[in-house]
Formats: structure tokens, C-alpha cells, sequence
């Protein structure tokens, strides 16, 4: 697997060569994919939909295109249930705010989990004080697994989605998705998932799921920051009112009455990121070509290795054990504040994400202010891995 295709890591920090374990927080970006972000740019620049002219063809052309690649790479059965966002957060904003219009009432209950990112919890947050319905958390044990025996407790008649995340952000925790799907269906109970950290570490298809939403992020994957996607069945999609207003997601406007475009259109109001699209599109693409199951494979030898190394230092702390793990690893050094490991850690030129990394519910059930996190992606080699390890043993000497 290439690391010359990523040029950022060709980069010194402090005179030391760049070791990026922060790929949880963003993912570097492979040549090819500035290449055809540059490209657009470069060559065929225009807004979409709305031109007869060359370029506005070619562009649109593109990117219907990438929708199309979407829609294969996560096996949707139609293009229409593809929407372009700026994101996983503004996918689950999309959902809460139209879904939460349309379905959820006084007195109704949302469950979440006690492990989602700030943004699968503030949206629902939101929508619920509005409608004045009940907004359901459900633990998670001392390891990082999610209390599925409370499962047929938490899911109620007065359920009306269940919002929950594929893989933690901080704790790695890979969830029983297929499990939560199936019992939430069996009481009639629709599924959002929260996917910003699985699709860089496995295959999914979101008709085998059965999921009726999945979100996720490009800038997690490799593709251009400011581009995702909300999948979403037609069904639900074509119930849903529209989250913004504007143009593209039109078919008659008056002062007296306005008509809706049809999905994937109804949703996606406005000037698009065109060429993030298309960074989208050359994303899934270079990721194809590597296999996402030797790019999984990888990132698990380089979690085994690096929690075994790590595991030897007597002042550590993990957070996170569940049995299955994404290549995210969370830990604080004793009585050291994960801050200051950090800024030690910078100093021989290498990335992690210290603090409480939009998880702060998690936080407080430990009681710690955040943690040290390191997380993998493919291009990452276990002599960094020894490079960090030796690293975190001179934080420990310098701050103890």
C-alpha cells in the first residue's frame, strides 16, 4: 500500500518526519484525489443541473456520476436514495430535523446510545425539546460494549427511531449493527447509523443491513473535507418534508405555493461542493482498488501491535476493550493530563487527537477529562508504531 501517493507524509514536524495517527479525526488525502479536485477546477468548473453549456454538462455529468459510485460502493438499490451533504453531521441534522417534523410527536421517545458522537446526540436533543418527547440513552459496559440484554427494554412502543453509531469514535467499539437492526424491526422501529468511522475500515452494504438510514463522512475515507452522504430508503425519504429551501430542490415555485423535486433533488437545496463530490467519487475508487479487506487487516495488525507495545508501560490506562475493536486506540498515562502527553508527543513529530473528541457523555462516565487517542489507517507502519511507543515512554519520564 503506497504511502507515496499521500505527500502530506512526506512532511517533517520538528525536524522529525511526520507520524500521523490522528486518521479518526480526518484521513490524509492520496495525490489522486487532489488531483481530480484540482482537475475540477482546472478544467471544467460550472455549477450543476441548471446549464445547457459544456461545462454545466460535463460537471453535472460527473457528478451524477459519483452518485452512481456511491450508490454501488454501499449497494443502495437506487440512486435516488443517494443525498449529498456536507457530512455525517449534517446528514443526522437532516434526519432529525425532517424525520422529527414528520414522525415525531409530544410524549414519543428517541433512543441513542451512551457512546455517540455529539453529533448523533445534539440533533435529537434538539428535535425532542421541540416536540416534547423523551430522549433514551443506552449504556455501555466497563469493556465498550453497548448493554444489549437492556436492548428490548429501551425499544418501546413510543420508539420512533433508534440513532446509533456503526463504530466509536473513541472507544473503537465495533457494534452489533445486524442485531440492532433486527430487533429494532421487529417492534417497527426505523434505524439511523452513524457511519463516520466504519466505512475507512469495512465493507458495507447497506441492503443487507436493512438499515434505513446510514450516514457517513468523505473526509474519513480518504475524499475532500465539506462532502458526505446520507443514504436513506425511498420510502422514508418520500415522507420526509425537505431540511432547506432554495434552489435544485424545486419544481414550482409561487408566492402562493411551492412544489418539491423529486429525492435524491428534494434534499440537496443549493450550490453543491462539485468538485468534493467528484474528490468523493476518486476516494471510493482508490479504496476499491486497494480492497477494503486488506486495508482492514492491516489497520488490525497495527491495533494488535501497538496495544500489546503499549500494554508493557505500567502507567497506562485503556479505554475501550470491547472484542471488537476498529484500529483506534484511547489511553491516558496516570495522573498525566492527556493534554500535555500530546504536546510531548508533537515535539518528535507525531499526531494524536487528545481531549474528550466530541464524546463527552463518555468522559464523564469514566470520570477523566479525555484521553490520548491514536488511530490507524492503512498507510501507517509499524516502525511508527515503535517510533510513538518510545515517545509515550519519554512523556511519561518528562511529566511524571
Amino acid at each position: 500500500m503506497n504511502r507515496d501517493d499521500f505527500p502530506i507524509l512526506n512532511r517533517t514536524i520538528n525536524y522529525r518526519p511526520l507520524i500521523y495517527f490522528d486518521n479518526a479525526a480526518t484521513t490524509q488525502k492520496p495525490k489522486q484525489v487532489i488531483d481530480a479536485l484540482s482537475d475540477y477546477y482546472a478544467h471544467y468548473n460550472s455549477n450543476i443541473h441548471r446549464g445547457v453549456h459544456a461545462l454545466s454538462q460535463e460537471a453535472t455529468e460527473l457528478f451524477e456520476e459519483s452518485r452512481s459510485v456511491v450508490r454501488k460502493f454501499i449497494n443502495a438499490s437506487s440512486n435516488k436514495e443517494i443525498i449529498f451533504t456536507r457530512g455525517t453531521t449534517e446528514s443526522i441534522n437532516l434526519v432529525a430535523s425532517s424525520f422529527g417534523k414528520a414522525f415525531i410527536h409530544e410524549g414519543d421517545e428517541v433512543l441513542i446510545t451512551e457512546m455517540e458522537h455529539h453529533s448523533n446526540i445534539i440533533p435529537w436533543q434538539l428535535v425532542c425539546n421541540e416536540k416534547k418527547a423523551y430522549l433514551k440513552v443506552l449504556p455501555f459496559n466497563e469493556k465498550g460494549d453497548l448493554c444489549m440484554d437492556l436492548l428490548d427494554e429501551y425499544l418501546t412502543d413510543k420508539t420512533k427511531i433508534f440513532a446509533v453509531t456503526h463504530t466509536s469514535n473513541t472507544l473503537g467499539t465495533i457494534n452489533n449493527i445486524s442485531s440492532i437492526i433486527q430487533k429494532s424491526h421487529q417492534k417497527k422501529i426505523p434505524v439511523l447509523i452513524d457511519g463516520a468511522q466504519a466505512m475507512s475500515h469495512e465493507k458495507i452494504d447497506v441492503q443487507e443491513l436493512d438499515c434505513d438510514f446510514f450516514t457517513f463522512s468523505g473526509h474519513k475515507m480518504y475524499a475532500p473535507m465539506g462532502v458526505g452522504v446520507l443514504y436513506g430508503k425511498e420510502k422514508w425519504l418520500n415522507e420526509m418534508p425537505p431540511y432547506q429551501g432554495g434552489g435544485e430542490m424545486v419544481q414550482r415555485v409561487s408566492f402562493e405555493e411551492t412544489t418539491y423535486n423529486e429525492i435524491p433533488y428534494k434534499f440537496e437545496a443549493g450550490t453543491p461542493g462539485v468538485g468534493d463530490v467528484i474528490g468523493l467519487k476518486t476516494a471510493i475508487e482508490y479504496i476499491e482498488n486497494l480492497s477494503l479487506e486488506k486495508i482492514a487487516a492491516h489497520q488490525q495488525e497495527l491495533l494488535s501491535y501497538s496495544f500489546e507495545k503499549l500494554s508493557q508501560m505500567k502507567k497506562i490506562e485503556f479505554y475501550g476493550l470491547a472484542s471488537r475493536k476498529a484500529a483506534i486506540l484511547s489511553f491516558n498515562l496516570k495522573k498525566i493530563h492527556p493534554f500535555d502527553v500530546g504536546v510531548i508527543l508533537d515535539k518528535f513529530g507525531i499526531a494524536v487527537r487528545t481531549g474528550h473528541h466530541c464524546t463527552q457523555p463518555i468522559m464523564t462516565k469514566f470520570g477523566i477529562p479525555g484521553t490520548v487517542r491514536a488511530s490507524f489507517a492503512f498507510y501507517n507502519s509499524f516502525e511508527e508504531i515503535d517510533s510513538f511507543v518510545n515517545a509515550v515512554r519519554k512523556a511519561e519520564e518528562m511529566l511524571r
